[in-house]
């Protein structure tokens, strides 16, 4: 791979993030609100007022000079201070609930690439047979299915119900854990969650990987493998599945990308202490610096993510590196 098509496509992704730095700053000084109403107290006096536009630096001018510090102080990482969190830097309380979030994700993440497309492929080479009919159809169901729709049976049956796992939350609160009680509590706490973001991920990456099977089973290249005499087994999994994973690579590295955002109907249902969460709790503050701070991650880890895909897919197809 050439020096020059990552030059390029790194060039488009640094260009990307600066425009979702000025978008980032314009949209939500368009939106209703400030900093000095967050307390929510109909007495403010005009002094107070003027101060707390001071503190928030909205007594300057909106162009160039707010920009030109807004702009400043995201490139030194520097995302001003949370309001609903009395002051705390906006960097830690993002970074307290990234965790979390990539873990769930993560996790529900790896098992939905690797169970989607396994199903994918099986079905979409055997299209018509039982497993395509029934692998389909589930996958059809869950990829209509929002997180909290599937969450909600999974804590009804097998928390409240059955008992077998906590019905919220990512671990047992109270009592000193030794490291290995701690990670199993954590283990519970993480299956009915990891469930809920897995099924939800798999209907979409087996049905688009079903569809890629199917038209790879019509190249030439597979009729030749199979007039070889090649087992059915060693053609798909040599000849077409590497040839039908093309069209998934920016299907996975545009979810990956938002693992960070974490699914916020998952998180809401089972409490989970992520940035999905978060940004629930933000929204209901109207704490702008920390929207604006989850917006960024979000935004800067989308184009990230999509500048790997490009990497990975001119590895994969050199035809797209002309």
């Amino acid at each position: 791979m050439s020096a020059h098509y990552i030059l390029r496509k790194l060039v488009q992704a640094i260009l990307t993030i600066v425009a979702i730095v000025a978008l980032n700053f314009v949209l939500f000084r368009m939106m209703p609100g400030s900093p000095e109403r967050a307390t929510k107290n109909p007495h403010l006096t005009p002094e107070f007022i003027a101060a707390e536009r001071a503190k928030w630096g909205l007594d300057k001018p909106l162009f160039p000079d707010q920009l030109v510090a807004f702009a400043i102080s995201t490139a030194q990482g520097d995302l001003g201070y949370s309001i609903k969190y009395r002051g705390q830097p906006v960097v830690e309380v993002v970074a307290d609930a990234a965790g979390p979030t990539v873990l769930l994700i993560g996790i529900g993440e790896a098992i939905a690439i690797v169970v989607g497309l396994w199903l994918g492929a099986r079905s979409g080479w055997r299209r018509g047979g039982v497993m395509d009919r029934i692998g389909n159809s589930l996958s059809l169901i869950f990829y209509s299915m929002p997180y909290f729709v599937i969450g909600m049976p999974l804590i009804i049956i097998f928390a409240a119900g059955l008992g077998w796992f906590p019905t919220s939350g990512m671990t047992t609160p109270g009592g000193d854990k030794g490291p290995a009680e701690a990670l199993f509590d954590l283990g519970r706490h993480l299956v009915l969650p990891v469930t809920a973001v897995a099924l939800g991920l798999i209907g979409a990456y087996s049905i688009l990987m079903r569809s890629s099977i199917v038209e790879t089973r019509s190249e030439d290249y597979i009729t030749t493998a199979r007039a070889k005499g090649l087992p059915d087994a060693l053609v798909l999994r040599s000849h077409a599945f590497p040839n039908a994973l093309l069209p998934m690579v920016t299907l996975i590295a545009i979810n990956l990308g938002y693992v960070v955002a974490g699914a916020i109907t998952a998180e809401i249902v089972f409490n989970w202490p992520g940035l999905g969460l978060l940004t629930v709790q933000a929204l209901d503050a109207r704490d702008y610096p920390l929207l604006q701070a989850i917006f960024l991650l979000i935004a800067v880890s989308v184009v990230f993510a999509n500048f790997a895909a490009d990497i990975v897919y001119g590895y994969l197809d050199p035809r797209v590196r002309a």
